[in-house]
């Protein structure tokens, strides 16, 4: 069966589409990061029940779809809330399975689920048809961080962070089963279930409660700022202070309710990218 799945493992993340086609494309980040997508059979797709939270295919021309729709179901800050997608045709779609990942250029679709200044805990409902977008909640009761969160955060569409794959260079630690998370350090707010345009700039390794939770810090192509930045050293010089604000915000954001401080791989350091490409991968 097709699986979508991502591969930390010397420093890289690898998110990937199995397939029968021995097409794919690979944008790596040397010895940091690697999201890989490839293309799956008919049949796989079939099997993945694709419409039911299982990870599912796409094609890699991967164009930018501006004319996807939200349509918010129900009262904001209520349990039945939920933000639902649609294409052009008013189909509905999953903004996990059905956006494509890659635009070209190193240049990636990404998905806001919390707007910056915000602090409803919003996400994807990995479980539910078409994925739409919820708050979480615990013990029946909605969620929300101690204090606002100071980015946009969201997902990028197509990944999935692997928990039976341990990365030996980030203490052993497994994937946490969600999508891979993107902080987005532009200037605008975004709304829920905005689309947008992103290049990552760098990556975290955070460690939560053992399992592996990447954040790839990116910014929005129609940020004023975004030709100034395309690492980390770059972060630092026109965001600075940017990068230990984010990791510091989500190393104690849990400490309010008693918990213990998140953790982070790579000596605390946020991990540099080089894109690169590469072509024939089959699993």
């Amino acid at each position: 069966m097709a699986a979508l799945r991502t591969v930390a493992a010397a420093n890289v993340i690898q998110c990937r589409l199995a397939s029968n086609n021995a097409n794919s494309i690979v944008i790596s980040r040397p010895a940091v990061l690697s999201l890989r997508c490839t293309f799956p059979s008919v049949k796989a797709l079939k099997q993945q029940r694709c419409l039911h939270a299982k990870p599912r295919g796409f094609t890699c021309r991967a164009l930018y779809r501006p004319e996807i729709e939200t349509k918010e179901e129900n009262n904001p800050q209520t349990l039945d809330y939920r933000v639902f997608f649609f294409d052009k045709s008013g189909k509905k779609i999953s903004p996990w399975h059905d956006i494509p990942l890659q635009l070209g250029d190193g240049v990636f679709n990404f998905v806001a689920e919390i707007p910056k200044e915000s602090s409803a805990k919003m996400e994807v409902a990995t479980e539910e048809p078409y994925t739409p977008i919820k708050q979480d909640t615990k013990k029946g009761k909605l969620r929300y961080y101690p204090y606002n969160i100071n980015w946009n955060y969201g997902l990028l569409p197509q990944t999935w962070e692997d928990p039976s794959l341990a990365n030996a260079e980030v203490e052993g630690a497994f994937g946490d089963n969600d999508p891979v998370d993107v902080v987005e350090i532009g200037e605008r707010q975004a709304k829920i279930g905005e689309v947008l345009k992103v290049k990552p700039l760098a990556a975290l390794a955070m460690i939560d409660e053992g399992e592996l939770d990447w954040k790839i810090v990116a910014i929005s192509v129609d940020d004023p700022r975004a030709p100034l930045v395309n690492d980390v050293n770059d972060v630092e010089k026109h965001f600075p202070g940017t990068l230990t604000a984010i990791r510091n915000w989500f190393r104690d954001y849990k400490i309010p309710d008693g918990k213990p401080a998140n953790k982070f791989g790579l000596g605390d350091k946020p991990a540099n990218k080089t894109p690169g490409r590469n072509s024939g991968h089959r699993k």
